[in-house]
């Protein structure tokens, strides 16, 4: 996930109201087992023909087909952006395609989560803000919008200003590129010296109800760790000197 603070680029405009989560990357499309590739499939029903000779083919009505807007990395959209299903596929998708920031009115709270998650800053503005943005980069297509993360402001070469508000922790995750897998790296160091320390001592490791029926115990006990007692309720092992695991990397 790489860190956003201050970005300048021009926007794509997409006034539509409630597009949910099925929109922005269609269910035919979830097989996949990476998090890449999905931006090929970024609102494909909009984008291709889905009739006549032409089938297939680039939409050329849809403003994503459109080469003026190519390369920006802000998404204008309409209220209840990222309704529907709780798909993460659909951050991915935008992201993929090279969306950084979605600018709208509101977002669903599970879209709103898991684009959070996955390096996407979501900016609530006034309707009327939103409304403003969009006709400004419909009538032209490079009209340029900063967003500032650090200072939490929307601002363009026109003079508009806004602010937005944003999760502490959330903020402080995108502007040091910290998703989850990151957020448990900053520890590293700490979860390897407890990975590898030595525990000396009896420990119970598992409780036996067997009842009035007899049983038969296999036990798989890895090196370093040395058999003590069965007893009627417990199974008692004793650990000394584990052998050490790999260490964790480094976060990058």
């Amino acid at each position: 996930m790489i860190a956003i603070n201050t970005l300048t680029s021009a926007a794509v405009p997409l006034p539509r109201p409630n597009v949910d989560t099925d929109q922005i990357i269609p269910k035919q499309f979830l097989k996949r087992i990476e998090r890449t590739g999905y931006g090929d499939f970024l609102f494909f029903d909009w984008r291709r023909l889905h009739d006549g000779p032409a089938a297939g083919q680039p939409a050329p009505a849809f403003i994503l087909n459109d080469p003026r807007y190519s390369g920006a990395q802000v998404l204008i959209a309409g209220k209840n952006f990222g309704c529907g299903s709780s798909r993460e596929h659909a951050a991915w998708a935008l992201t993929d395609f090279g969306f950084l920031v979605v600018i709208a009115p509101s977002f669903a709270d599970i879209f709103f989560s898991n684009a959070g998650k996955n390096g996407m800053v979501l900016v609530r503005l006034p309707e009327s803000d939103v409304e403003l943005l969009t006709a400004r980069s419909t009538a032209n297509p490079a009209h340029q919008i900063t967003i500032s993360l650090d200072a939490q402001t929307v601002t363009d070469e026109l003079g508009f200003s806004a602010t937005f508000d944003i999760d502490p922790f959330r903020k402080y995750c995108l502007l040091n590129g910290l998703d989850d897998i990151g957020l448990t790296l900053r520890h590293a160091a700490a979860l390897n010296a407890f990975d590898t320390s030595t525990l000396v001592g009896n420990v119970a490791v598992g409780d036996l109800d067997v009842g009035p029926h007899s049983a038969a115990v296999t036990l798989y006990l890895p090196a370093g760790i040395k058999l003590v007692a069965i007893t009627p309720a417990q199974i008692v092992v004793t650990v000394s000197n584990p052998p050490s695991p790999a260490p964790l990397p480094s976060p990058t």
